[in-house]
């Protein structure tokens, strides 16, 4: 069985690009300007008001991976270590590259996948006029296809502790990928300062992290799943 890991990275898109009531509506609520430029920034959060910049992939088994970026210009490399193929891109060529891949494979593994990565995907490509070669938000019971760590943390929900990555990654002994310059929150503005490389880094340790925590997981907690 070929299982593929997966993680994304989104950018806010230009705030006077949105429409003027998409603009009103992101910020509605706000009081003061530190809670209107709160509110601003979360738009990375929507596919209606963000894009994809960086898709992560990986092999758990072979520890290869590919690491597609948003770019000006085509460009195809590899990794310092060679470990990882670097693709750039268009958003829309990123997206078919990604689905692509996802084809390929007979298992994703993410954390909130379902709940973030599967459905900003699938909205950014329908907006390319691009059809996902897979359902990453299909049936929550069923983790054959897609096994989103974080729904096997929290019991599908049954559990009311919510762990980040992060703090799932500290809690079974794994380095954390929230470390560094750059980290979830800091990609929108390292992406505006042109900072790819570092992007690119972070969402390695992404899905090298949560390779390891599926690792963990895979002898121990997810068999629960397929009593």
């Amino acid at each position: 069985m070929r299982t593929l890991v997966l993680d994304i990275e989104t950018a806010a898109l230009p705030w006077l690009d949105l429409d003027p009531i998409q603009r009103a509506t992101i910020t509605k609520g706000a009081e003061g300007g530190a809670a209107y430029r709160a509110k601003k920034d979360l738009r990375s959060l929507s596919p209606y008001a963000a894009k994809v910049i960086v898709v992560s992939l990986l092999d758990p088994d072979t520890g290869n991976g590919r690491l597609l970026f948003e770019s000006e210009k085509p460009m195809e490399s590899d990794s310092a270590d060679g470990l990882f193929d670097l693709f750039g891109g268009t958003e829309a060529a990123i997206l078919a590259e990604t689905w692509a891949s996802l084809a390929k494979c007979d298992r994703v593994v993410t954390f909130n996948g379902r709940g973030f990565d599967g459905p900003f995907l699938s909205v950014r490509s329908a907006i390319h006029g691009l059809k996902p070669t897979r359902n990453l938000v299909g049936n929550r019971y069923n983790l054959r296809e897609h096994v989103d760590l974080y729904e096997v943390l929290t019991f599908q929900g049954a559990m009311q502790a919510r762990p980040s990555l992060h703090v799932a990654c500290v809690s079974f002994g794994i380095p954390s990928p929230k470390v560094g310059d750059v980290s979830g929150a800091h990609v929108g503005e390292a992406f505006r300062q042109g900072r790819i490389a570092e992007i690119l880094e972070y969402g390695r340790r992404d899905v090298e992290a949560t390779a390891a925590l599926f690792r963990r997981l895979e002898s121990t907690l997810l068999p629960l799943f397929f009593l």
